[in-house]
Order: structure tokens, then C-alpha cells, then sequence
């Protein structure tokens, strides 16, 4: 993965539109952290292989970015992204990462499902 191009992401975003595609969303805050410190709260999100067609998407934000993806009745969303790979399956992985380099959020555009 390398940092964020906004233009480039932006043009794979519009590629990927109007088309059915896969979506992988995930954000944690370090789930097992739990597991060291018992004041720690835990939350996170999972969605894996929502079939969608969205209309149109955007990047947005000067970093970390916002990629918002609009369908037919409502938005897909995530914040905090950082880096992406278009890898050679056709697919846009996005990914945040703090400050400590932890995985904080991933959004994944797919034309084919996810294993």
C-alpha cells in the first residue's frame, strides 16, 4: 500500500461506479486490547461482501481522507484513511492507520466477492 493520491483514488472510485461491487468495511480500535487493560473499551465494525451498486463516490479531506460511496437509499462511509492498492484483481483496498501504525479502518471496493 502506499499513501493516498487523491486524484488517482478518486479516478478508481468513478471506475468502479455505476456497477454491482463488493464492499469490505471494518473499523476496530484494537479489539483485544481489552485483553491487557480492562478500562479499555472495545468497539468495531464489520461488513464483508455487501453487494452494492453505488451511484457515484468521493474522496475527500487534505489527510487523513473520507471516502463517501452513495446508494440508492443512503451512504456508505468511512473516515481515517490513509494509504490504498489498486491490486491487479481490479480491486480498491483502502486502509487508515494511526499513529502507532494499527489498522483502523479498511474499506475494500471489489468487483468480485471477498474469500
Amino acid at each position: 500500500m502506499e499513501p493516498i493520491k487523491i486524484a488517482d483514488v478518486q479516478g478508481i472510485i468513478t471506475q468502479l461506479a455505476r456497477q454491482d461491487v463488493y464492499i469490505h468495511l471494518e473499523t476496530t480500535n484494537g479489539a483485544y486490547a481489552s485483553h491487557f487493560n480492562e478500562g479499555f473499551f472495545s468497539a468495531g465494525a464489520y461488513i464483508r461482501n455487501a453487494k452494492v451498486n453505488y451511484e457515484h463516490g468521493k474522496i475527500i479531506g487534505d489527510g487523513p481522507y473520507r471516502v463517501g460511496l452513495k446508494i440508492e437509499i443512503g451512504w456508505i462511509y468511512a473516515e481515517g484513511l490513509t494509504h490504498y492498492e489498486f491490486d491487479e484483481q481490479g480491486r480498491l483496498l483502502l486502509a487508515g492507520h494511526g499513529a502507532d501504525g494499527k489498522l483502523a479502518v479498511a474499506l475494500e471496493i471489489s468487483p468480485t466477492p471477498f474469500s
